[in-house]
């Protein structure tokens, strides 16, 4: 009798990052590119579940109290800000940065703040020791009896630090260097940063303790570990910050619980981290007398809108390919605008050396800033300073038209509340469907306003001609 040949069924291997799956190992998942990601999924376990025990029964929504949910201020406005007004009793959030942005500094200033308002906060430490932590707090004057140090990194010694202090706020410093017990892999892997999150998403919704985890970044700028850290918690804060500046922005890319596109703005001192209310002035230089190419523009930074000055220095190059360099603005957006002020508005650049920079390191990601780098350039060129109370807001086509932006009240406001007097506008820009008519600003706003249809117009307007 012939025997039959039984045909063996492999589990399916996938990734952790994507859940891409495949029927063999590989090393580099084939849809995220990501590599050591791919793991072997175990075998399946049967399709059918049996009912338990519910924890708490379901009842009617009206009737579910939302006492329990409410927000408590941190005592740092800025942070609460982003938060939508503090912190959440069993929110999990995770702060990402990259090294020596300040992130321990902060939570340690935000552990010691909760501390004060009567909260018993412990702030658990994987990667410095209690010494070398209450040696920061004594620099930053977080010296406070409700606040409790540890040094851990076994998450089952962070837990049974919990029973002992009992605390409503907990901070962990960092989740990539806290290991699970029962869960293979080193500190910082895939799947320890799974589970670990896990247990601590688990631990805050099941003792009502708002937990703060702080998260590394990989050299791309992505927070390092599996794409589902992002999900399993309920607020992502990235805190970044130009390392020859003092100045620091925490953004909300997440938020269950307010707005996630308001941003807070801090300032890196000897004495630890101070908010900056009104970060305006940073980003604007003062000239006893106005300069060529330079030029003043309004950016907004989620629901705040930040005055920026772009500076521009075009001189004559001998090099058969001239210098372009920029810093704080897209490159690419700076070349653009530099060829349609050679083919739109008659400035030759071919032949010149162009630097386009921000002042006080601000980073300009929105094309917002084009019509202000326009005019710096054209500036700088005919050596011909303009008005020093004039802004420029728009965007640049390639036909050298100037288009409409978004929130332009909020920032011609902003403009008039720091003594500006001119400005240049778009010339389509809506109002709630209606036209904005530059009379109608002048009136609100105490603002003189020019509306340009394009590159030259708007030059013509700022008192630069070709």
């Amino acid at each position: 009798m012939a025997k039959t040949a039984t045909k063996t069924t492999r589990s399916p291997f996938h990734c952790t990052e994507c859940g891409w799956t495949a029927a063999k190992w590989i090393g580099r998942c084939g849809e995220c590119q990501a590599w050591g990601t791919v793991v072997e999924i175990g075998a399946p376990k049967a399709n059918r579940v049996v009912a338990s025990a519910v924890s708490h029964p379901a009842m009617p929504i009206s009737q579910v109290s939302a006492v329990e949910a409410e927000s408590r201020p941190t005592g740092i406005s800025e942070l609460d800000r982003v938060l939508g007004g503090g912190v959440v009793p069993g929110a999990v959030i995770l702060l990402a940065g990259e090294p020596g942005v300040g992130k321990s500094t902060l939570l340690l200033e935000v552990a010691a703040q909760s501390a004060r308002r009567g909260q018993r906060t412990l702030y658990v430490s994987g990667e410095e020791s209690a010494a070398q932590v209450r040696l920061r707090a004594g620099r930053t004057d977080a010296l406070v009896d409700e606040l409790f140090l540890a040094a851990e990194t076994d998450l089952g010694s962070v837990i049974g630090q919990v029973d002992a202090v009992q605390p409503t706020f907990l901070v962990v410093d960092s989740v990539q260097t806290m290991a699970h017990p029962e869960v293979d892999g080193a500190p910082g892997g895939v799947t320890q940063v799974r589970e670990v999150t896990g247990a601590l998403v688990r631990l805050a919704k099941e003792r009502n303790i708002a937990i703060v985890l702080v998260g590394h970044v990989t050299k791309e700028g992505a927070i390092a570990g599996p794409r589902m850290l992002e999900h399993l918690v309920d607020v992502v804060l990235a805190f970044d910050g130009d390392r020859h500046s003092g100045f620091r922005m925490v953004r909300a890319t997440k938020n269950r619980f307010g707005p996630s596109d308001e941003v807070g703005c801090f300032d890196m001192v000897d004495t630890g981290i101070v908010e900056v209310t009104d970060p305006t002035g940073l980003f604007v230089s003062r000239h006893a007398e106005p300069v060529p190419g330079t030029c003043v523009t309004v950016m907004m930074e989620g629901r705040r809108p930040l005055l920026a000055e772009v500076q521009a220095l075009v001189g004559p190059s001998g090099a058969p390919q001239p210098r372009r360099t920029t810093s704080g603005l897209e490159s690419s957006r700076v070349a653009m605008v530099l060829a349609v002020l050679g083919n739109r508005a008659g400035i030759k650049l071919s032949d010149m050396e162009v630097y386009v920079a921000t002042v006080g390191g601000v980073k300009i990601t929105e094309p917002v800033a084009d019509l202000a780098v326009a005019i710096a350039v054209a500036s700088s060129v005919m050596d011909k300073a303009i008005h020093p109370g004039l802004i420029a807001i728009g965007e640049v086509g390639l036909a050298g038209e100037v288009r409409r932006v978004g929130g332009l009240e909020k920032r011609l406001a902003e403009a008039a509340r720091l003594g500006f007097t001119k400005a240049i506008v778009p010339a389509d820009t809506p109002n709630r469907g209606k036209d904005l008519k530059p009379m109608d600003i002048q009136a609100k706003y105490g603002l003189k306003v020019f509306s340009a249809a394009d590159i030259r117009s708007a030059l013509l307007a700022a008192g630069i001609t070709a």
